[in-house]
């Protein structure tokens, strides 16, 4: 039994309808493409989402919604027959409102056949730039997390290894400075001499490890960076050398720290001298202070609170982005073999991280380093 026709005034209505229907949806983009990805209809949503007005992109191609270098590529037209061989095109990335911003785009395509002939595709574009952003925010924070938990064992083995390395050496200087009590002169004095030297080399190398640790015993007190600064400044010249331009800006009025100031310079000097070595052929490096309402990285959940951030800058070779997230790994540097025993960034992230801050480093390959020491201030 075949079905009676609708009346042509049924059809109308229902055409009618979902027309209503596409024109009311503004949180997705909804319009048609023929069969070469010229824009057919566009809807409200299509100009909330993207911006433009019908008027603006009905006869235009689609691809002027996706990044030039995408688009200079042909992933449109490759979407289309992706949409057209398989029967839908499902994907996301970034897209470009009418201003130039970018968007992010989770994308729908389905193609129209009709008796075997491809008429053209329906386009579903939706704006999930909120959701994206909130991915990535979640990933950089467990990213954050498995750090700062790696970084908290090798400190506890770091540690140990430590006490243990300094009890061995404390009984090997005793034991070099009751022999040169009784030998004073001759080539075994001279041995002695060289031992006692190296021995405390090992001493200072067990300081490093015992401050990124947290097992260097700090002694705080009241710290004016700019007043510091200026003490160790002609120091911190010195150690950059004649082919560095050093510039320290200081400001006045910054929050007094509760710090063990000679771990503070010899962080400070630390960084100096790496950013030095990151300029062989010379270059600048710039000490600056600020005040900053921030939180640790490590801690993402927790509120923002006053922080006081010392920060060294160069525009040396920066530091390849595979590398960034070990820098501060005990015994790893990006230096060549015999430049550096890889302590100096461990040491000063150690002793921030004692002091209840921590560290950023900001670099980019060919650009320079920028690391910042970050100490809570005081709260009045």
């Amino acid at each position: 039994m075949t079905r009676p026709a609708k009346p042509e005034s049924v059809l109308r209505d229902e055409s009618r309808q979902f027309a209503m229907l596409v024109n009311s949806v503004t949180d997705y983009a909804v319009y048609m493409l023929d069969p070469t990805g010229v824009i057919q209809t566009w809807n409200p949503g299509g100009q909330r989402i993207k911006g433009y007005v019908a008027a603006d992109v009905v006869g235009t191609n689609f691809s002027r919604f996706y990044l030039p270098e995408e688009a200079e590529i042909g992933l449109p037209e490759r979407n289309l027959r992706t949409a057209a061989a398989e029967g839908r095109y499902i994907g996301e990335g970034w897209r470009l409102r009418q201003d130039g911003t970018r968007f992010r785009a989770s994308v729908v395509i389905d193609p129209i056949w009709e008796d075997g002939e491809l008429m053209g595709f329906a386009k579903i574009t939706r704006d999930i730039t909120e959701r994206h952003e909130a991915q990535e925010q979640l990933l950089q924070a467990q990213r954050d997390l498995l750090q700062a938990q790696k970084m908290e064992a090798i400190g506890k083995f770091t540690l140990g290894l430590a006490h243990d390395f300094n009890n061995l050496l404390t009984i090997v200087v005793n034991c070099l400075d009751l022999i040169s009590m009784r030998v004073k002169d001759g080539a075994v004095a001279k041995l002695i001499d060289t031992a006692q030297r190296a021995a405390e080399r090992g001493a200072l190398l067990t300081r490093q490890l015992l401050t990124f640790g947290k097992g260097q015993t700090l002694v705080p007190e009241a710290v004016d960076l700019a007043a510091m600064m200026a003490e160790c400044e002609a120091l911190l010249r010195r150690s950059a050398g004649a082919a560095i331009a050093l510039t320290v800006e200081i400001p006045r009025g910054l929050p007094t720290l509760s710090l063990d100031k000679a771990q503070l310079e010899a962080a400070v000097l630390n960084l100096v001298c790496n950013s030095r070595d990151a300029m062989p052929k010379g270059g600048t490096i710039t000490i600056t202070a600020s005040a900053r309402l921030t939180r640790d990285p490590t801690l993402p959940n927790a509120a923002k609170s006053p922080y006081v951030c010392l920060s060294v800058q160069d525009d040396g070779t920066g530091i390849e982005v595979d590398q960034q997230v070990r820098v501060f790994e005990p015994f790893f540097t990006t230096k060549p073999i015999g430049r550096g025993s890889g302590l100096g960034l461990s040491q000063v992230f150690g002793f921030t991280a004692q002091s209840g801050g921590f560290t950023e480093l900001k670099s980019e390959p060919g650009k320079g380093t920028c690391v910042s020491l970050c100490f809570p201030a005081p709260e009045h």
